[in-house]
């Protein structure tokens, strides 16, 4: 496998099926991110009493939480990485970058969700 330039990648092509978090409270998870992927069109799929998943998300409280992750979901528009960043602080998240344009390529926000774990909103625009 050779290194690949980001700036030539197509970034819609999905290359993980899911992630699994464990967290300390799974219903102070699951209100937070119902409203923080909202703006993303991010779907709430499951809901049992020891597991959650929104989109390719899953989170449980089963074990000890997940430290030190960085999960990062497609956003489809500048507008809706503002939008999910105003919406994760409003859900009670600390900032941990606003939005804006980063080095890797990307429009960006992060914030920290309950767990203390890195939330990125990230859009791409197309290559051409």
């Amino acid at each position: 496998m050779e290194l690949t330039d980001p700036m030539t990648v197509d970034w819609s092509r999905p290359t993980l099926d899911h992630v699994h978090l464990r967290v300390a409270d799974l219903a102070a998870s699951r209100a937070f991110y119902q409203r923080a992927l909202e703006p993303l069109g991010v779907p709430w799929v499951l809901d049992l009493p020891h597991l959650v998943a929104f989109g390719s998300l899953a989170l449980s409280d089963d074990a000890a939480p997940t430290t030190g992750a960085h999960v990062a979901f497609v956003a489809p528009t500048r507008a809706a990485v503002d939008a999910f960043h105003a919406a994760a602080l409003a859900a009670g998240a600390t900032d941990n970058g606003a939005p804006g344009p980063r080095a890797h390529g990307a429009y960006a926000a992060y914030v920290l969700d309950p767990d203390g774990t890195n939330v990125e909103a990230a859009h791409r625009d197309p290559v051409v």
